[in-house]
């Protein structure tokens, strides 16, 4: 069975969607950007469904995850969401394992 680093890192590189269950809470993303911080795996993705506890606007939100802390993972195909701007560097992560090719 796949880890769910092994399966991000094919959602990232063949920009596809996942699924998956954080803190509790059904998301639908697109990951961008996984690698290592602090000592822990995480995940930047695109969360464009689902529910989040603070609120997912209607344009969907950008959310950094530790990577353990997903359960039911799974990669599928759709249509890939990003954000529309990019106003600051990224902070998730210091050492990149995988990034969406652009």
């Amino acid at each position: 069975m796949p880890s769910n680093a092994d399966l991000l890192t094919e959602a990232i590189n063949q920009k596809k969607q996942v699924t998956a269950y954080y803190d509790g809470l059904y998301r639908e993303m697109c990951p961008h950007v996984m690698g290592w911080k602090n000592g822990a795996m995480h995940v930047l993705s695109y969360q464009f469904a689902g529910q989040s506890s603070s609120g997912l606007p209607p344009e969907g939100q950008w959310k950094c995850m530790d990577v353990d802390g997903l359960s039911q993972l799974t990669v599928r195909d759709g249509l890939w969401h990003t954000g529309t701007t990019h106003g600051q560097p990224q902070t998730c992560v210091d050492q990149i394992l995988a990034e969406v090719p652009y």
